[in-house]
């Protein structure tokens, strides 16, 4: 009996171990997602203050304006990131910027980062 109850005590104490890496290697995970951005999103700096958030947020990846009037680009980074940045995007984007509709792609996992920083194309 005190063997068993020895036993169940060194299982336990492994557990937590055991998930903290897992849980570590999923939040290091990198997840991709594409987004166009529809509205008053030329000439009102949108471009600009994407990319300072995206920095902020520690993503990669770039944007720039098309000739329909719309911004659009992709984003690397943690999920969690990706996450608060769409919602920038859907909500918030430059100061004088007015969004009527965003659309983006479903998160897609990564193998390895395909940018380096978050860059405005022209």
């Amino acid at each position: 009996m005190h063997n068993k109850i020895k036993q169940s005590k060194e299982i336990v104490s492994k557990l937590p171990t055991e998930t903290l890496p897992r849980k570590m290697e999923a939040e290091k995970r990198i997840f991709s997602s594409m987004f166009e951005i529809y509205g008053r999103v030329q000439g009102v700096y949108f471009r600009k203050h994407t990319q300072i958030k995206a920095k902020q947020l520690g993503l990669n990846g770039w944007c720039m304006n098309t000739q329909e009037g719309t911004v659009k680009g992709i984003m690397e980074g943690p999920q969690d990131m990706l996450s608060e940045m769409r919602l920038w995007l859907q909500h918030k984007g430059s100061p004088r910027s007015i969004i009527e509709k965003a659309v983006f792609t479903p998160f897609e996992p990564v193998l390895h980062q395909n940018y380096h920083s978050f860059s405005i194309k022209r």
